[in-house]
């Protein structure tokens, strides 16, 4: 509406100058243009200055000129920006820049059983020039009837050097426990290459892979584990309108003779100021779990979540 109503009025106001004035571009088109520049919308400049061309094709490089220099004030202030933008992040010491979230969930019920449900987690995350730290800690535990029914800890941190706005090389530190899914502790370490598949503002999708180290301690006559296996990373954020985001989080890791995958699928909506709700399903896979117990596990989960 706004582009529509500045191209009839610059219309309007260069055919009222007429032809004659071609070939000196007249003050009110002047005006004109240097009115929808100062807008800074490229809808409107480039209306006005269609017109304006057309009403005065002997003011064309008069035009053009001071549009160059609209881009190249533009382009200079983007450039400073840019710069000061790099010698924050560069000097800024390792506690700072640091962003993140806490998220609380819980349930109890009463009545022929009696069901606790507890559910807490933390993510921190420091992006920095040419460095970022991705710090996670997730804990599950449920009981009926007072028996434990799931009990499930995950600790992770993941650095990562930005090769360029698409390609990036990170490392791995996890550390793992599923009572119901057979193993005391696991620990993995690993490293590979990344790509950044998509970046904007409401979709951002990323995948990674490489190999990976990992020693596992299972309960009973298992014992421990040590393997080399391949990892493989999908991550995607998706906000469709303002208040709402989706997100998928999957890792793969392939061994020898065993394979696990995690799944994380959580609708987040924003409820106010930094506090929203989460709604998310995790499915852990083990292929080679312990006799007697199951290879897959599920967990449903409701929670509030603080962002700082």
């Amino acid at each position: 509406m706004r582009v529509s109503a500045a191209l009839a009025c610059a219309t309007a106001l260069i055919a009222s100058v007429g032809p004659a004035l071609a070939a000196s571009l007249p003050d009110p088109v002047r005006a004109m243009i240097e009115t929808a520049i100062a807008s800074d919308e490229p809808g409107t400049i480039a209306a006005v200055v269609s017109v304006a061309k057309k009403a005065n094709p002997g003011s064309v490089e008069e035009i053009d000129a001071m549009i160059a220099d609209h881009d190249r004030a533009l382009a200079e202030v983007t450039a400073r920006k840019a710069q000061e933008e790099r010698d924050r992040l560069a000097s800024a010491g390792m506690l700072e820049l640091w962003t993140g979230q806490v998220e609380l969930g819980g349930s109890w019920s009463t009545g022929n059983t009696r069901t606790l449900g507890l559910y807490g987690g933390a993510k921190l995350k420091r992006s920095g020039l040419d460095w970022q730290h991705d710090l996670t800690a997730r804990i599950d535990y449920q009981e009926t009837d007072k028996v434990a029914t799931t009990e499930r800890a995950v600790v992770a941190w993941q650095p990562r050097y930005k090769i360029s706005r698409s390609y990036y090389a990170f490392g791995l530190t996890q550390y793992e426990h599923d009572r119901f899914l057979g193993y005391r502790h696991r620990l993995t370490a690993g490293a590979g290459l990344g790509v950044v598949l998509a970046d904007s503002t409401r979709f951002r999708l990323e995948v990674d892979a490489g190999p990976a180290f990992r020693f596992t301690s299972f309960y009973g006559p298992e014992g421990d584990e040590k393997r080399l296996a391949g990892r493989g990373g999908l991550n995607m954020r998706w906000t469709p309108i303002p208040r709402l985001t989706l997100a998928q989080e999957v890792a793969l890791y392939v061994e020898k003779d065993n394979s696990t995958a995690t799944s994380t699928t959580s609708v987040e909506t924003l409820l106010f100021g930094p506090l929203k709700g989460r709604l998310s399903y995790n499915v852990q896979y083990e292929r080679d779990a312990p006799e007697g117990q199951k290879r897959t596990d599920t967990v449903s989960r409701a929670s509030l979540v603080y962002a700082f």
